[in-house]
């Protein structure tokens, strides 16, 4: 009996044929063009978002070089200056800003302000008089009454008692570290001579009123791993009252609790700064190169600087730095603190294109059922991992499903390289569009699943690789599979460049670089925008890949591979601080060097293997001889 030949129904999925035998082939599913058109659609609110962030950004290029005036100070002793006046000197060098620190009763003590003495030794001097050495003994000098504010300022209970004809004030502890306020002289004449004046306040649980005398300056930067207030939500909120005008520092890779409670409906800036012990580790011209970097790419507006151990190292670095600035744009002066709010409604609108894009990969697959629990779990982890909160929910989602969408519809031809890096491009544009705002730009609320963007797209890709039919079948024969123990090898190295890659993820990673890498990172990036390394490797690997000039497996794994490439695109942009334009150039840069680098890349491997087989003789007759 002849079998009629059944035509394909609407609701069935129509398959576009495959030139790599190892694949199967993607489906064509009646919605794939509505869903394009969706995604083209909902791409439009997202260039209106990219267009007003980089507008943005645009006006936000002025930083503040202050200077630590502790540590100037003691520079200036050491070489006999007047703080000031090296101040002066350094200004001619770019620096406009000086960081201030709280007094602390032992700095009145260094100015001469109060005259403080320990017990056992006031006890040595006026025997007999009931002095307690246990505890500590504070006068005023030259008339002051420095004294009675510390007294009000406190918690802490006093006692007055007379000593050698002195009206002494008796402490029970000793309070050389407790904080006493602003050098409101000090801070007035920085002022008056226009220095950006940052002060540092300290925290104690002993101070009546913490900010009640807080000086007139346009910004704090808090000293602790906490803010003032932390600890009381009570204190937190009357802490934020007392702001006013004054603008906290968000310190960069020194999180401080209660930070983002406190500036919450209120201007941040971010502060960049290096440790005295690290910076002596360094030359000027490197620790410059961190700094320029900071304000380039990290939008770090107040550039916290210390003194070198010369003054002449510190005359090399601030020119290195001012030089460095006026190379890309960045002017020295008061930096003006603006929030960035997108419009709610584009944003929602954008929702619907990574949305898309996960469905569209669903029904992609091979096994569309498959497919399709893949995207609904893809869905379900992203808003899981945000909380449920749509706008970064959904930049997840298009940082896991577009680098993979491109690949899971068309990976047959090495043309399909740049298909796969269009569905690349658009989806940066999502992720900037819903994860981009006020608080992930600061730095206070960084983007959530990181790690998931580098994986995630990978495993998609790869189980689309299963082919049409029953997936317990498909189990059976990739467990009955013999291996070799060249495949196990292969394996190996491919599943450690995997883990290298993960832990090398993000600005701080759980991997280190190397000395060498580490020169080349730095020469890079003080010429250009540098690429991230693992989208130059990740893009040739593809081509690579897409090409079918490895044998066997070795293409699938070189475009899981090349995978990585795509995705760190989209990884790129979820570093919300940096400014949209970089992230551009950054991902543009790494396309043409790694689109060249691919297509000499493909040209060696056959090269290689060309000269590798030859004849082919030894292959069939190789064997490994143990005896």
């Amino acid at each position: 009996m002849t079998q009629s030949r059944r035509q394909p129904s609407s609701s069935r999925p129509v398959q576009t044929p495959s030139t790599n035998p190892l694949l199967p082939t993607p489906n064509r599913h009646r919605l794939t063009l509505p869903l394009l058109l969706l995604i083209a659609l909902s791409l439009i609110p997202a260039l209106v978002l990219a267009a007003g962030r980089i507008q943005f950004e645009s006006a936000q290029k002025t930083v503040s070089v202050v200077m630590d005036y502790s540590a100037l100070t003691a520079q200036a002793n050491l070489n006999g200056l007047a703080p000031l006046d090296l101040l002066a000197r350094y200004r001619k060098l770019g620096v406009n800003g000086v960081g201030v620190y709280e007094d602390t009763i032992a700095t009145l003590e260094n100015r001469a302000e109060i005259y403080k003495q320990p017990g056992t030794e006031l006890a040595l001097k006026y025997p007999g008089q009931g002095v307690n050495p246990r505890l500590t003994y504070m006068r005023d000098l030259d008339g002051g009454n420095a004294v009675a504010r510390l007294r009000a300022r406190f918690t802490i209970p006093f006692s007055t008692k007379v000593i050698g004809g002195v009206s002494w004030t008796v402490w029970p502890t000793d309070p050389s570290f407790l904080p006493a306020g602003p050098n409101t002289a000090l801070i007035g004449e920085l002022q008056k001579q226009g220095y950006v004046v940052v002060y540092r306040p300290y925290d104690s649980p002993v101070v009546k009123a913490p900010g009640t005398d807080w000086p007139n300056v346009p910004f704090l930067a808090f000293t602790d791993n906490q803010v003032i207030g932390a600890r009381d939500p009570v204190l937190l909120e009357q802490i934020k009252g007392r702001l006013g005008a004054r603008v906290p520092a968000i310190i960069e890779f020194t999180p401080q609790k209660g930070l983002d409670t406190l500036i919450e409906g209120k201007p941040g800036i971010r502060l960049f700064s290096i440790s005295g012990a690290w910076q002596d580790l360094l030359t000027p011209a490197d620790v410059s190169s961190k700094f320029v970097l900071a304000a380039r790419e990290r939008s770090h507006k107040l550039l916290y600087t210390r003194p070198f151990g010369t003054i002449q190292e510190t005359e090399t670095f601030l020119g290195s730095l001012q030089t460095g600035l006026d190379k890309w744009g960045i002017k020295i002066g008061t930096p003006v603190p603006a929030a960035y709010n997108p419009s709610a409604l584009l944003r929602w609108l954008c929702i619907l294109g990574p949305l898309a894009a996960l469905l569209l990969i669903g029904l992609s697959y091979p096994l569309v059922r498959l497919g399709l629990i893949v995207s609904a779990l893809g869905l379900l982890i992203a808003l899981g991992l945000n909380g449920g909160q749509p706008f970064p929910g959904f930049a997840l989602v298009a940082a896991i499903s577009f680098p993979a969408l491109g690949l899971v519809m068309r990976r047959s031809r090495a043309s399909d390289w740049f298909v796969a890096t269009g569905f690349s491009l658009v989806g940066v544009l999502f992720v900037s569009a819903l994860g981009a705002n006020r608080d992930s730009m600061l730095g206070l609320d960084p983007f959530k699943g990181v790690g998931l963007t580098l994986l995630a797209p990978i495993c998609i890709v790869a189980l689309s690789f299963l082919p049409r039919q029953d997936i317990r079948k498909t189990a059976y024969q990739i467990y009955s599979t013999p291996f070799k123990l060249g495949d196990v090898l292969v394996m190996l190295v491919v599943g450690l460049a995997v883990a290298l890659i993960y832990l090398r993820r993000g600005n701080a990673t759980g991997a280190g670089v190397s000395d060498a890498e580490a020169k080349v990172r730095e020469a890079l990036q003080d010429s250009i925008i540098r690429p991230r390394f693992k989208e130059l490797l990740g893009h040739s690997v593809l081509l690579v890949g897409l090409s079918g000039v490895l044998p066997g497996y070795f293409s699938l794994m070189a475009l899981l591979g090349g995978v990585v490439g795509q995705a760190s695109m989209l990884n790129t942009f979820s570093h919300f601080h940096t400014p949209l334009i970089i992230s551009f150039e950054r991902v543009l840069i790494g396309l043409g060097a790694g689109l060249v680098f691919g297509y000499v890349l493909v040209y060696l491997v056959k090269l290689v293997l060309r000269l590798w087989q030859g004849r082919g003789d030894w292959m069939r007759d190789a064997k490994l001889d143990i005896n």
